[in-house]
Parts: C-alpha cells; structure tokens; sequence
C-alpha cells in the first residue's frame, strides 16, 4: 500500500499527531510520503522520522499578542501558489491520500479522483461538539479548507454523536505514553504560549517567584528572571517536561491539551482571540470539567489556578493510532466503521476516584 499524508504544519499539534501515526503505520506492509505545508520550511524541527518529506508553502493563519491578525492572514495567503501546487502535485500513484486539515493534498485528490481520507481535530467540529466565535464564513473555510468524503474527527469525548454519515468522531491520538510517575507538585509548571508576545508572557510570570516555570514557544528572550527557564524547540526536551510538569498553562490548541489530559495534568488554557478552534475548545473543556480556561491571563489569574485548581473529572484515552493503522491498511474504509468502539475503551472517572470507570462526565450540557 502506498499512502500520501498531508500534515497542516501551522502549530505543532498535527506534527505530533503524525509522528505517532507514522510509528502505529510502520508496523505494517505500507509506503508513507509525508507533505507538510503552513509553515517555512526551515521553522521545521527534529524531522528525521518523516524520511524525504515534500513541503508546499499552503495556507495558514497569523497571529498577533494572542490573537489573530486577519488582514496579514489575508495578505500572506498565496492563492495562486495554492491552485499551482494543487495542480502540479500528483496522487494518482497512492492507493489512498491522508489529509490531517493539509489543504494541497485535499484538493489534489479530489481532482484527480484518489481515494482521501481527512483526520483531525478540525473534522470533528460540527454540532453538537461544543462550538464557540464560529461565524458563516469561519465556517465555510472550516468546511471547504481540506476537505474529503470521508472524516475522521478527532475529539475530547463524542456528545453522544460517535457516528454520521461521512464522519466519525475518535478519542485523541496521543503522542505521549501514559507514566506512572511519582507526585510532580514540586515540579515546574510547563508553559506554552506561542501566539502570545514573549513581553507578555514574561511579564505574566515574572512576579510568581513563588513558582517555576519551563516557558516554551516564545524564542529566547533575556530576562534574568531565576524562576522562568525559557527552553528552545525540542520533541524530546517538551515530552520529558511536560511528562513531569505540576501543571500546564497553554492556548487552547488540541493535541498538547490531550496529551497533558492522558498524563492527568492540571491545565489552564487561554485560547486564541479571533480562532473559532481554540474558542471551542475552551467550552468543551469546560463543559467536560477537565480544565480552566481564561479568555485572557495575568499574574492573578494564573496565581490563583496554579494554586487552587482542581480538575473534576479525568480520562485516559486508549491506543488510537494503532486502530486507524490497522483500520486503514485493511482498506474497507467506507463501510460502518469499528473504530467508534474506540469511545468503549476510553475512561472517563471523577478525579478524586481511585478507580477508573465508564462513567460519563458529570457535565455534558450542550452549548445554546
């Protein structure tokens, strides 16, 4: 089987999401291409396990202290490299083409009539998942920005709508394994905020000498501040920290939000002003009762959360990678679907239990 994988490469998130898909993959008779658009090529880091990968420059979004910068999303936005890259890229050789929200490998099958597959977060974004800020034409692009026949949405927890036609709803790929560690309340709270002003941010923790932090995805700034360690980019060094973090303090991004939940991390989430997908997330967090989310940050607010917060409700998520590997190299992709018996082995359990169970969230209102 040969298989084009298209990753969205704006953030992180799709990146670590692909990195452990393509381990899951590399247990079975398979050829992997990896495409990465959204973000400069040279931004790109510790990418030895993609092999040759293609890169296009696609579509991505900018963001401005925190929030989304609308006219330069505009102004860099190369349609017509778009449409060439689309046009030029050929599919035709794969069995199946992947597409985790990647827009040049979505539209490039569609053209050419190759079997596409969409995965992502993104793709579990319609009623009635939580939603927040999405307007008509945020949610045109949500719609038309990759898309496939069939989707793979990827969420927190089904709202009762595990299954529709063309889409199904699966628990995270998680990037991370479950450890069980000693107490990590001693431990630095690990911070990343990459679409927030390094000016900020610091300013934020500077008075919490009472606290350390491990900062990531602000760059390097100086600050001579003892209690604040600004860390460069790094797979294994954010793993290892997050591993042993007390707490966690992000944006509201999807896939370190589900890796902190599956290693029952405390976490407070401030999400992206002007992104609908981080907005949603936020509510849907809240609605779980798995984390606090803060439409903006300062030193009070996140005094109070690292020392008072307490999550209400924890789940550990199974292995989902290795069932959309198995599922896909079967390639009986269009028939009713076992992977929503994914939600069976996912345990969701008051945090204060001692054991796990099958229990639902104590809150599972739906949003208005």
């Amino acid at each position: 089987m040969r298989l084009l994988y298209g990753v969205q490469a704006t953030g992180n998130g799709h990146i670590s999401r692909a990195r452990a898909l393509q381990q899951a993959l590399a247990a079975h008779d398979i050829h992997i291409d990896f495409l990465f658009s959204g973000r400069p090529a040279a931004q790109l880091f510790d990418m030895q396990q993609f092999g040759d990968f293609q890169w296009r420059k696609g579509l991505s979004f900018v963001s401005k202290a925190g929030k989304v910068d609308h006219r330069q999303t505009l102004w860099q936005a190369d349609i017509r490299q778009l449409w060439q890259d689309i046009r030029q890229l050929e599919t035709r050789r794969y069995d199946l083409v992947l597409t985790d929200f990647e827009p040049v490998t979505a539209w490039a099958a569609r053209r050419q009539g190759t079997p596409l597959i969409a995965l992502g977060h993104q793709y579990a974004l319609t009623a009635p998942t939580p939603l927040a800020g999405m307007d008509l034409l945020q949610w045109q692009i949500l719609r038309f920005f990759a898309p496939a026949r069939l989707h793979l949405g990827l969420h927190w927890h089904h709202f009762d709508h595990p299954q529709q036609q063309g889409r199904l709803v699966l628990p995270p790929i998680i990037h991370v394994a479950r450890a069980d560690l000693p107490d990590c309340s001693d431990q630095p709270v690990l911070v990343y905020l990459p679409f927030e002003a390094a000016t900020d941010v610091l300013q934020w923790l500077a008075p919490l000498t009472q606290y350390r932090f491990r900062l990531y995805g602000v760059g390097q700034p100086t600050h001579g501040l003892a209690h604040i360690e600004c860390c460069p980019a790094s797979v294994q060094g954010f793993k290892q920290d997050l591993i042993q973090a007390s707490a966690v303090i992000s944006n509201a991004g999807f896939e370190l939000i589900s890796e902190a939940l599956q290693l029952q991390k405390r976490i407070l989430v401030k999400p992206l002003a002007g992104q609908p997908e981080q907005a949603s997330n936020a509510l849907a967090l809240q609605q779980l009762q798995l984390a606090a989310a803060q439409p903006a940050l300062n030193s009070a607010v996140i005094n109070q959360f690292i020392r008072h917060f307490q999550p209400q409700v924890q789940v550990s998520y199974p292995d989902v990678a290795a069932a959309i590997a198995l599922w896909l190299v079967q390639a009986d992709w269009y028939r009713e679907s076992t992977l929503t018996a994914l939600w069976q082995q996912t345990r969701f359990y008051p945090a204060s239990a001692n054991e796990m169970s099958l229990k639902q969230p104590a809150v599972m209102q739906q949003p208005a």
